[in-house]
């Protein structure tokens, strides 16, 4: 299953994890879903959905990579976000327990938008597992 996510900013994060929960089969029990976001200037990350902290990831990114000053940018000015996403990831795999994504207390499933603003497809697969022993 897919779903798109419009973002509104060059750099945000977007909260997903009902999203992706709506997209487990209502019949798979336990396994795995994993979210993949269909593009390489975004990322996923579970992490906790507290806008302070949101935003520290923000500023961190930039932190990180400086917005110019890559080859890249001379074909679309855009390697800064290329970079940005490389070190967020384009996956989340999390575990489906009693037909719900299995995450923590403070644990959502986080869309990084590194190039926005854009509309983002993100895919989700779910597969069965063996289940809690």
């Amino acid at each position: 299953m897919t779903f798109s996510v419009e973002t509104e900013s060059r750099l945000e994060t977007v909260d997903v994890t009902e999203r992706v929960a709506d997209a487990v089969p209502d019949d798979l029990a336990s396994g795995t879903c994993t979210a993949f976001v269909e593009h390489t200037t975004a990322g996923l990350v579970v992490q906790e959905n507290e806008p302070r902290l949101r935003g520290d990831l923000e500023s961190f990114l930039r932190e990180q990579v400086p917005d110019e000053g890559h080859a890249h940018d001379r074909i679309d000015d855009n390697a800064d976000a290329h970079l940005r996403a490389t070190l967020v990831g384009p996956s989340a795999a999390v575990p489906i327990r009693d037909g719900e994504p299995a995450l923590g207390t403070w644990q959502s499933i986080l869309l990084v938008e590194c190039d926005g603003p854009r509309t983002r497809t993100v895919s989700v697969t779910s597969v069965p597992g063996d289940g809690p022993d």
